[in-house]
């Protein structure tokens, strides 16, 4: 049993639970509903939760991926439902809230849904300013992570993302994708990428946790089938570019040593290191990487979980972040918010982004 089904199946309960008594509440708002048919919905909705999973699995359908995404749609919707049932709940405790009040805020919530699931659908370019002193031109990287290929975003988003990168083809020099390229919610065919074939600029994919969870080795095969250059614990260079890629790591998974890391920095470039989760940038920095691309968070992928990003990373949810060593050389982090959603496709303060890294020798 995957780690995705065992996660479903641990959830679902929870999920019903929450659904039977949060909806009960709502409804008690307009005159209640009865107990058979409000277990009736919430049976419903564990089956659309449930059942899409094990077939999806196997072989990807079009119906597994219509009820994926649905169910996606309502985890949204019901975690806004809940923030508006308490705010209803704490201020109904201080002055009377009207049903006109009530309808008003669900429709807000409705329309909040609609540009959400749009803005998640809409992939944006980014351009930011990155100055080196050891290049010997102009570089610019696209970077992007978290596609998240899987039930709910399926073959549409490597075509729009192919279609973009490919438009970017003559101001880039290079592609990085910091992990997640696969959701793991659906099985991955060796030819889901092939789209990315289109692109001529190379790209560079280095796995992070969601790529183990459908098979890294399918993730493996449907990236070489579409020309993606794999790093896994492994690097390359690219002119003046020192490019590292550190694979995500499961507590089965052996991480190269510090001095396979230090062997691997040369000072006559820019050491790039491609790792999926924003952690240990000081770390690599003091090691001697330069650049570190890193993705994972989403940037919290919507409200109110945006302010939790910021606390679970340490304020490198999403962006650029730089520091000065006493060398003056400047060591950068760039933790982008992804191409793509896990499970709810909905953004929400955030916006599913490319962004351009143009890396400037400071010394022109």
């Amino acid at each position: 049993m995957s780690y995705r089904t065992r996660r479903v199946l641990f959830s679902a309960p929870l999920f019903a639970i929450l659904e039977f008594f949060l909806l009960k509440y709502i409804f008690s708002l307009f005159g209640g509903i009865n107990d058979v048919y409000l277990l009736l919905i919430v049976f419903l909705l564990f089956l659309l939760q449930v059942i899409p999973m094990f077939f999806e699995e196997k072989k990807s359908t079009a119906a597994g991926r219509l009820f994926s995404t649905i169910f996606g749609i309502w985890e949204w919707f019901l975690v806004m439902l809940l923030i508006d049932a308490l705010l209803i709940f704490i201020i109904g405790r201080f002055i009377t809230i009207s049903t006109d009040v009530i309808l008003f805020s669900l429709l807000i919530i409705l329309l909040v849904g609609i540009y959400a699931y749009y803005n998640a659908h809409q992939i944006t370019v980014k351009e930011k300013t990155l100055e080196f002193d050891n290049l010997d031109r102009d570089y610019t990287i696209a970077h992007l992570s978290d596609v998240h290929f899987g039930s709910v975003r399926h073959k549409q988003i490597i075509k729009d993302l192919s279609e973009k990168l490919d438009e970017l083809s003559d101001i880039c020099d290079l592609i990085v994708i910091s992990g997640d390229l696969a959701d793991g919610s659906c099985a991955v065919e060796e030819d889901d990428f092939t789209y990315l074939k289109n692109v001529k600029t190379p790209i560079i994919f280095t796995s992070g946790n969601h790529d183990y969870y459908p098979g890294l080795e399918s993730v493996h095969k449907a990236c070489e089938n579409a020309g993606i250059i794999i790093l896994e614990n492994e690097g390359m260079v690219f002119e003046s570019l020192n490019i590292y890629g550190l694979s995500y790591s499961f507590s089965d998974i052996s991480m190269p040593s510090v001095e396979d890391l230090k062997e691997f920095i040369r000072e006559d470039k820019v050491n790039i290191i491609n790792y999926h989760v924003p952690n240990g940038w000081t770390y690599l920095s003091d090691l001697g990487f330069n650049l570190q691309l890193s993705g994972h968070t989403h940037g919290g992928q919507f409200y109110p979980v945006t302010f939790l990003g910021n606390l679970i990373y340490e304020g490198h949810n999403m962006g650029l972040f730089k520091k000065t060593y006493e060398n003056d050389k400047k060591h950068y982090l760039h933790v982008t918010t992804g191409v793509g959603s896990m499970d709810i496709p909905m953004r929400w303060g955030t916006k599913s982004e490319i962004v351009l890294l143009n890396l400037k020798n400071k010394n022109n």
